[in-house]
């Protein structure tokens, strides 16, 4: 299937490694020019020469921490000053760790809210100038823990259910300018370097059987399953397709 995406521009945040560097080869691989970015400069670094390989000038990479206004600000500006645009942005910010229970502290939940929820609505902010000129597309990528009662860390869970009421409600509000919104809730994903890994290696026993289960396709989702997904939804072939959550996590879920 033609996905219509040829030489359209896209910002990927938090596209060093895992999900996000899968969504932006993807999108590559359909024909985009794709902006990648992470906080960790050497993972970037390496996951821009790994592309740059095979997609050449089509892709460049921003390091800096895009939760934060300015930096987000910036980045967008660059990529509009060398490409125009973007057309496409993809929300892929947040992380899991934390601890667990039910005694949760001020500051934790206000440092899970600001990585996986906060940060999500300043891009999306920051991005909505740009798209409205091209009508275009922004995808969230939040987590099975928004809609699914799971072990995660509460204040995450809250944060990223919280995306996804805020993904919903901003898409009414900006399809009179032609942007579409919509969210990608992936399930248990394994990839080198994640959590899943590092949860493996601490108690593969346990998690196994987790998987084994509470999903009923018993195996974890890889990364490019969810990027092909995404690839999908940010594209024109989608065009009615706004103010949904889609979710991909092997059956796990149990809500209809």
């Amino acid at each position: 299937m033609d996905l219509q995406l040829t030489d359209r521009v896209a910002f990927v945040a938090g596209s060093s490694r895992g999900i996000g560097k899968a969504i932006a080869t993807a999108l590559l691989h359909e024909g985009c020019r794709v902006c990648i970015s992470g906080r960790d400069r050497a993972a970037l670094d390496h996951a821009s020469r790994d592309l740059n390989e095979e997609y050449g000038d089509r892709v460049f990479g921003i390091s800096g921490d895009m939760t934060s206004q300015s930096v987000i600000d910036a980045a967008l500006s660059t990529v509009h000053q060398k490409w125009g645009g973007p057309e496409i942005v993809v929300a892929n910010l947040g992380s899991g760790s934390g601890k667990p229970g039910w005694d949760q502290g001020q500051d934790e939940w206000d440092r899970l809210f600001d990585l996986n929820f906060f940060g999500s609505v300043r891009l999306a902010q920051g991005a909505i100038p740009y798209l409205q000129s091209s009508g275009g597309s922004m995808l969230f990528i939040a987590s099975i823990v928004a809609v699914e009662a799971t072990p995660a860390p509460l204040p995450y869970s809250a944060a990223k259910a919280a995306l996804v009421n805020y993904s919903k409600n901003l898409s009414r509000i900006v399809a009179k300018n032609g942007i579409r919104v919509n969210c990608l809730a992936p399930g248990n994903v394994f990839f080198s370097g994640g959590s899943w890994e590092r949860h493996l290696n601490a108690r593969r026993e346990e998690v196994e059987t987790y998987i084994a289960t509470e999903v009923p396709q018993g195996r974890f989702g890889t990364p490019e399953e969810i990027a092909n997904f995404a690839a999908y939804l940010v594209s024109p072939v989608s065009g009615f397709s706004t103010g949904a959550c889609y979710i991909a996590d092997g059956g796990q879920t149990r809500r209809i």
